[in-house]
């Protein structure tokens, strides 16, 4: 028996042409690569599993840089001194079979300050055979004397809908369907990073029974609840029936669901609601992300009018309760408070 590859290496992009939503960076790569006119030190910025890394080995590629001359380095494992001061040394050696040796530098903000200022004198006057790709998530941990000495690229975290697109085309490679209900809850919960998109993909695979995966599939493994259990209190709240949506919450509590992802995902239906009650040419759209029992729940909660408690009021009250949740020592309690306060006399 073999080890699996994950998927994001497996689909890691091989073409510029591949590497989706970083059409803003990608579009000067190609201009310099063209021109000739190439940077000696590339600082490339943006949450975890924007594309940062591969990009940066694309660029390489491109450079015609063969895996002799590409040296990657982790800041967080090589982040002293003593470890710069090897790099300084080593750039001063001609490249084995290339014009260029590249150095890709992760998580750079991890150096330490010295290693930081050892980083900074070879990158004011580097070999002429020598291009830095330095990439980090945290880029206000840079020194601005780093920052200032490079071509600065911001990779944007991928949208919903690409993430839910990428993560499709990829099952249906595997010979896996997903419910377009999946894929989008399995890109509400990557919150904007490809690689944590294809890591919970595979897990959805491997613990299928069959080839195709349903949004409550998704919601098992990745702790959030299942559709009707999301229906079940929006109706609650609807009804203004207290007990019925606290029990509602404690349910998801039973079965360990996430709280973070239960509230995001309540506050995209509630948000759904109030977007086709005011929206009525742009049903579809709206509703696209849903499955089949989401979207008619939804529909019909629309239907109630503006005298439905499910309002803008209610939609703050929750925004106010999400933030809440990172401080609260019973996760559930900034979700619970919501309820009484939107279900009671008191609360309205």
């Amino acid at each position: 028996m073999t080890a699996a590859t994950a998927l994001y290496r497996k689909y890691r992009p091989q073409t510029f042409a591949e590497v989706r939503d970083q059409e803003h960076i990608i579009r000067v790569l190609e201009g310099a690569l063209k021109k000739g006119e190439i940077p000696h030190a590339l600082l490339f910025c943006g949450s975890r599993g924007t594309g940062k890394t591969s990009t940066a080995r694309l660029f390489a590629r491109a450079l015609g840089t063969s895996e002799l001359d590409l040296y990657e380095i982790d800041a967080a494992s090589n982040r002293g001194i003593d470890d710069v001061r090897e790099l300084r040394e080593a750039v001063h050696t001609v490249p084995y079979e290339s014009k260029y040796k590249v150095y890709i530098i992760d998580e750079v903000h991890m150096l330490t300050k010295e290693a930081f200022n050892a980083l900074l004198k070879t990158l004011e006057e580097p070999p002429a055979h020598v291009v830095f790709i330095l990439a980090t998530t945290e880029e206000d941990k840079l020194l601005d004397t780093i920052t200032s000495r490079c071509q600065v690229f911001r990779f944007r975290a991928p949208s919903r809908a690409v993430l839910a697109e990428t993560v499709t085309e990829v099952a249906r490679k595997e010979g896996f369907a997903l419910a377009p209900d999946a894929a989008d809850l399995i890109a509400v919960a990557a919150d904007g990073s490809f690689r944590d998109a294809l890591g919970i993909t595979q897990k959805v695979i491997l613990a299928s029974g069959d080839t195709i995966g349903s949004a409550d599939e998704v919601a098992a493994i990745i702790g959030a609840p299942r559709v009707a259990l999301l229906l079940r209190l929006l109706g609650a709240l609807h009804e203004k029936d207290t007990a019925e949506a606290l029990s509602a919450v404690a349910d998801a509590t039973a079965t360990h669901v996430s709280m973070d992802i239960f509230m995001r995902l309540f506050l995209e239906h509630v948000r759904a609601v109030l977007l086709l009650r005011h929206m009525p040419g742009s049903t579809a759209d709206i509703l696209a992300p849903f499955g089949e029992a989401a979207r008619e729940s939804l529909t019909t909660l629309a239907k109630s009018g503006a005298a439905s408690p499910l309002n803008s009021h209610l939609l703050l009250r929750f925004l106010t309760a999400s933030e809440q949740l990172a401080r609260s020592p019973i996760p559930s309690l900034p979700f619970e408070l919501a309820i009484i306060d939107v279900t009671t006399k008191e609360g309205k």
